[in-house]
């Protein structure tokens, strides 16, 4: 929060309206303005009656609206910020929640400094992690659909006996199968069509990712990053996609705790008690860092795959890469052996993994 403000605008936006209050420099309690339409001119005309826009600091949850509203005001001259909600303090006993209440609170917190503004990402990075997040979420459709139809064929008893199911031969056995009713053979039908559009679509996705980010700014983050093991093109790309410029965090702790990769704590006095990860920021990265945490349950080499993704990687990258598999297969080893939860252990090495992503953003900073 600047200095050279003396206004502090609360604003609660939703899809139809947003409500607005205001803080003055002072001890004076937050004035309701009132609630105006969505719509950008009507924001800006009740904003102009409150002052110049160099004299004002508005701020907003981040929320289902995006970051739309904070681009506008900027490119409009105004100062506008947007803050995490899961940061803002609330006090236990409060029970009522209204736009009013949260546009007042907004104002009064932005006034005494109390909110955590997140990164508004540029308009091309956001264009990339809304296609990683598409593709995320037509992995998830695939597999729903490949659950109800190996539900049906277990409610009629046929069980596929081979070792890896949705392969070539698990393919050919499926198109085998009959069964005694045709309004069976319809539904069956039904869902096996629905699995192969489903597999079409991801593979549309992935291929789309990859065109798109050819002439990303991040590609080289993105390329350096897939020098690390289980960190292929689409993991990669989507920790870029979702944590940007990872030169905004001073140190590894500060992306660790972004990812809700660190342990909650309560402790007092002489007694300290840790517990389950804050599992707050996001998710969707932390994700993509535990899954690729399982590969580390192999001893440390260069794998053939590993080996071409590297190629043409400075030798820095390289040999951070490096270091990564020497200290997190060894890592992984110890934390087994000590007989931690193997969820538990996977969740240790991607807290270790985020400090060798961040040391890697570092060293191949995005192109202007």
């Amino acid at each position: 929060m600047e200095e050279v403000s003396t206004v502090f605008v609360g604003l609660d936006a939703h899809a139809q309206s947003t409500a607005i209050a205001v803080a003055h420099v002072g001890r004076e309690a937050p004035r309701f303005v009132g609630t105006v339409g969505a719509r950008l001119s009507e924001l800006s005309k009740a904003l102009g009656k409150l002052g110049e826009p160099s004299t004002l600091l508005i701020v907003y949850e981040a929320g289902p609206c995006g970051y739309v509203l904070a681009r506008e005001l900027r490119a409009k001259g105004w100062r506008c910020e947007v803050v995490a909600p899961s940061l803002i303090a609330r006090k236990p006993g409060e029970r009522i929640k209204t736009d009013r209440r949260d546009a007042l609170k907004l104002a009064a917190l932005a006034r005494s400094g109390d909110l955590t503004t997140v990164s508004v990402p540029d308009e091309r990075d956001e264009a990339i992690r809304d296609l990683c997040r598409a593709r995320v979420d037509a992995v998830r459709a695939r597999l729903k659909a490949r659950q109800q139809l190996k539900a049906m064929l277990l409610r009629h008893g046929r069980r596929y006996t081979g070792k890896t199911s949705w392969t070539a031969a698990h393919e050919r056995y499926l198109a085998t199968l009959g069964f005694a009713h045709p309004a069976q053979d319809i539904a069956y039908t039904e869902y096996r069509l629905a699995v192969s559009e489903a597999d079409a679509r991801v593979r549309r996705l992935t291929e789309a990712l990859a065109q798109q980010i050819e002439n990303w700014r991040m590609l080289a983050v993105v390329r350096a990053l897939m020098t690390l093991r289980g960190l292929d093109l689409v993991a990669a790309t989507t920790v870029v996609a979702e944590l940007g410029d990872m030169r905004r965090f001073a140190h590894p702790r500060d992306l660790m705790g972004y990812l809700g990769l660190v342990p909650s704590e309560h402790s007092s006095g002489t007694t300290r008690r840790q517990g389950e990860i804050t599992k707050t920021g996001n998710g969707h990265a932390r994700r993509v860092l535990v899954e690729a945490a399982w590969n580390y349950r192999f001893p440390a080499r260069i794998s053939r795959v590993l080996q071409v993704r590297q190629q043409d990687q400075p030798a820095a990258v390289r040999a951070i890469a490096w270091r990564a598999q020497l200290r997190l297969c060894q890592r992984y080893r110890r934390l087994s052996v000590r007989g931690m939860h193997p969820n538990k252990v996977c969740v240790a090495i991607a807290r270790e993994l985020a400090g060798f992503v961040w040391d890697l953003g570092r060293q191949v900073p995005p192109q202007a």
